[in-house]
């Protein structure tokens, strides 16, 4: 199942990563919801494949690969802790690679809410669409 296209997602995750974005203040924000090592890249430094998969996702595919799109389940626990089906993965597809690759988008529920893995979710960073 794939999740709609992003300008559908709104509500609480949006304002909360807007107020985080722009520095505002959020209440009843639970600890657990920090980031374990998430760092942030700005848009314009994502290698040329992550703006075609970013594209792609802005455009609801279609998608190169079965399993893009599919529900992420952060096993290990780098992104904020979510419920199951909060986040969702994409490839990022590697030149010269035989399969999938490392590289992965994978999207939150929250406006902008991208995160981009280049070694197969050991890290991520948060993507900074403004620079």
């Amino acid at each position: 199942m794939r999740f709609p296209p992003r300008a559908t997602r709104t509500g609480a995750a949006a304002a909360l990563l807007s107020a985080l974005l722009v520095g505002g203040t959020v209440s009843a924000t639970p600890a657990a919801a920090a980031p374990a090592a998430v760092g942030s890249i700005c848009y314009s430094d994502l290698p040329s494949q992550a703006h075609d998969t970013l594209g792609l996702i802005e455009r609801g595919g279609p998608f190169p690969y079965e399993q893009d799109g599919t529900v992420f389940r952060n096993r290990e626990g780098v992104l904020p802790t979510r419920p199951t089906g909060y986040y969702h993965e994409y490839t990022v597809i590697t030149p010269g690679s035989s399969t999938r690759g490392a590289r992965r988008i994978v999207t939150g529920e929250g406006y902008r809410e991208d995160y981009y893995t280049a070694d197969h979710y050991a890290s991520f960073d948060l993507v900074d669409h403004g620079c």
